[in-house]
């Protein structure tokens, strides 16, 4: 294996740079909050690792830090075999960004490259895949076949840890195209063959790992969080606006039917793991284990388990009225989504009303025109498990008149909106900029702000968005003694940036939080 330094460009500053001595002392100490924000390449071992590997410190002149395992695989290091670099947190730094490189991450995550080749998320990005590999070798050190083929050596690793599936099985689901490029992969990243990483990392990270049947169609996996995590809060949130035959969600579990690109999914999360090290065991049962990478990520973004939960604390608490609340709930996260469009139904529907009355009205529409998901057994569960399919946009499009109840002007949005997503006029993307997503929903009549910076807030997981035309953001301001009016709430906000939407996070659970807990 190769151990010859990359080029600065590509592996980040040197020595004597700012960021470099930051990245340094974090390694020095081990600090596990930066475990997943980068990675410390060892050129005189050839490996790379977390920062809080506990190996002895090497030698600066030694260490180059890259932002993805793909550029470290390109520089012809092999992840350490002692701290497994990969089964940690991911970077945050892909919802804080929102350039070209951010936002092809968030797609390659979500599998694009398996689904649609290189070709395909270029287009959906709106560039040539060469002016693309371009700008994600000169950000990130490496083009997007590297950064794919990276992530799915890391879909394998879970795979091989979490499942007794074959190692064909694991090889064509974790999206490889043969099992010999499978086999030359991990032997290449893990230094090992597949056999026995699974051997090794089973018996070290995870000996109570679940199973799944050989055709693949219930999997259960553990997904690391990063710490400070307020889990109960976000299935709390998550389980207030549930859709009957949707979703059910309890103190510690949430679960429900979701569609993915191969078909429709039940899932079921719980919290698991300590303060300090926080997991959530994802449950899942899959029409094809192909959609398991995308449902992954989609996971992650659902519960926001990336965020940098620390730094965002730290800023938050330098606000005095701020303060009682973050101390409270420490790791406050953003609720993502698993399906942007029906994110933005739901935020259609509940423009205006009571989060009650939205899931009612909600509610009343799947029951009408969603669709019945059949158990794996081809029955139907009659234990309480979520049955139901939120209804397409072909459906609503078709159908909804006949079924919502309100003002003519927010049926006719609603329709409208739908037979935009049936045709194609309007595709709602992970990989939208935030003035992107904002703009073509704000060009449709009837959606205004609100609703745009709601979707882009839930879709995106942009971290900087407040949402001051709120009420329940405005009466949580009041409540916390900060400004209860619109401009004054955005003026104070401007401190916050650029973490408002977590700030707004605190403020919608102070508008709900019992008198005397804040």
């Amino acid at each position: 294996m190769s151990t010859t330094r990359t080029p600065r460009a590509a592996a980040g500053p040197g020595p004597g740079d700012p960021v470099f001595a930051q990245r340094y002392r974090a390694v020095c100490s081990r600090d596990q909050r930066f475990d997943g924000q980068f990675i410390t390449g060892v050129h005189s071992t050839g490996i790379y690792c977390r920062p809080s590997c506990p190996a002895a410190t090497p030698n600066p002149g030694n260490v180059s830090f890259f932002l993805t395992a793909a550029a470290a695989h390109e520089a012809g290091l092999r992840a350490c075999k002692r701290c497994l670099p990969d089964a940690v947190p991911g970077s945050p730094a892909w919802n804080m960004r929102d350039d070209l490189a951010a936002r092809a991450m968030r797609l390659i995550g979500d599998g694009a490259i398996e689904r649609d080749g290189v070709p395909g998320l270029a287009g959906q990005l709106g560039y040539t895949p060469r002016h693309l590999t371009r700008v994600l070798v000169s950000e990130l050190g490496a083009g997007p076949l590297a950064l794919a083929r990276a992530h799915r050596a890391q879909t394998a690793r879970i795979l091989l840890i979490n499942t007794t599936l074959s190692m064909t099985d694991v090889a064509f689901t974790a999206g490889f195209g043969s099992v010999r490029q499978f086999n030359e992969t991990i032997a290449a990243v893990y230094e090992r063959t597949p056999s026995a990483l699974r051997q090794s990392t089973s018996r070290e990270r995870n000996p109570d790992r679940g199973d799944s049947d050989a055709h693949g169609t219930t999997i259960t996996l553990q997904l690391p969080a990063r710490a400070p995590f307020d889990g109960r809060g976000l299935l709390r949130f998550l389980g207030v606006r549930a859709i009957a035959g949707v979703e059910t969600a309890t103190a510690q579990r949430y679960a429900r039917t979701v569609r993915l690109p191969h078909g429709p999914a039940t899932v079921e999360l719980s919290l698991a793991g300590t303060a300090a090290a926080p997991v959530v065991t994802c449950a899942a049962t899959l029409n094809t284990l192909a959609d398991l990478a995308p449902l992954v990520g989609r996971v992650r973004r659902l519960l926001d388990l990336d965020a940098d939960s620390a730094a965002i604390d730290l800023a938050l608490r330098a606000d005095p009225q701020l303060e009682p609340s973050v101390r409270v709930t420490p790791g406050i996260r953003v609720p993502g989504t698993l399906d942007p469009e029906e994110t933005l139904f739901r935020a259609l529907i509940g423009q205006q009303v009571s989060v009650a009355a939205a899931r009612t009205a909600l509610t009343r529409l799947t029951h009408a025109l969603g669709d019945t998901l059949a158990a794996p057994d081809g029955g139907f569960s009659t234990d309480g498990a979520p049955t139901l399919l939120f209804p397409t946009s072909a459906r609503i499009a078709a159908e909804g008149r006949d079924v919502l109840r309100g003002p003519a002007v927010r049926i006719n949005t609603i329709v409208r909106v739908a037979a935009d997503l049936e045709r194609g006029d309007l595709v709602l993307s992970y990989g939208d900029t935030r003035t992107e997503l904002e703009a073509k929903l704000t060009a449709l009549p009837g959606i205004g702000p609100w609703t745009a910076g709601y979707v882009a807030l839930r879709v995106l997981g942009t971290p900087d968005i407040l949402l001051t035309s709120d009420l329940a953001i405005r009466q949580g301001a009041s409540r916390l003694g900060l400004p209860g009016e619109r401009r004054a709430l955005a003026v104070r906000g401007r401190e916050w940036a650029p973490w408002r939407s977590y700030a707004g996070m605190h403020l919608w659970r102070a508008a709900s939080a019992p008198v005397g807990i804040l």
